[in-house]
């Protein structure tokens, strides 16, 4: 793989919000969690925690407590924080690094469905207490992104990236940059 290739699939790669009615194979989605094993991990702790969710029935309960989740998706991944793993290792308290490493699992669910074929986005709006319920989750695992997967609807095109998106310059300062 190249660095061309890469990067296409990071360009290429948009947020679905809106999915068909087929099934993503049990198959599939152990690929998507697979990328989320290898995401890169604070002092590789592996602190987070999935819970793969396919029934649909359990997929119309999360949705009606998160505002953020607008389509039916054939399967969730949620992404969590086991705080007991993260209290033995004394990482409780590094939260940034926490949250980073969801951000990382994240990103590499979405980049792999993406390279599967498959429609993929980020839900973070969501009633915690709600989710926790729903999914029988223990008390020392806090859930913090879901990752919706699904084959996109056809008639919501992809949202095209802005007609003139951010330029790198404007994001990029370099050590000893010259004053404005």
């Amino acid at each position: 793989m190249t660095a061309g290739t890469v990067l296409d699939a990071i360009k290429s790669r948009r947020a679905t919000r809106f999915f068909t009615d087929a099934p993503v194979s049990r198959e599939t989605l152990l690929q998507i969690l697979e990328a989320g094993r290898w995401a890169p991990s604070a002092g590789n702790r592996r602190l987070h925690r999935f819970v793969a969710v396919q029934d649909p029935t359990t997929i119309r309960l999360i949705r009606a407590v998160a505002p953020g989740m607008f389509g039916m998706p054939a399967a969730l991944i949620l992404i969590c924080i086991d705080w007991r793993k993260a209290a033995t290792l004394g990482c409780e308290t590094n939260l940034a690094g926490l949250y980073i490493d969801v951000g990382t699992a994240a990103e590499n669910m979405l980049l792999a469905g993406h390279g599967v074929g498959l429609g993929t986005g980020p839900v973070t709006s969501f009633s915690q207490a709600a989710v926790r319920v729903i999914l029988n989750l223990p008390d020392h695992v806090s859930p913090e992104l879901f990752v919706c997967v699904g084959h996109p609807v056809e008639t919501h095109a992809p949202r095209s990236r802005p007609a003139t998106p951010t330029r790198l310059d404007a994001l990029v300062d370099w050590e000893r940059a010259e004053p404005d």
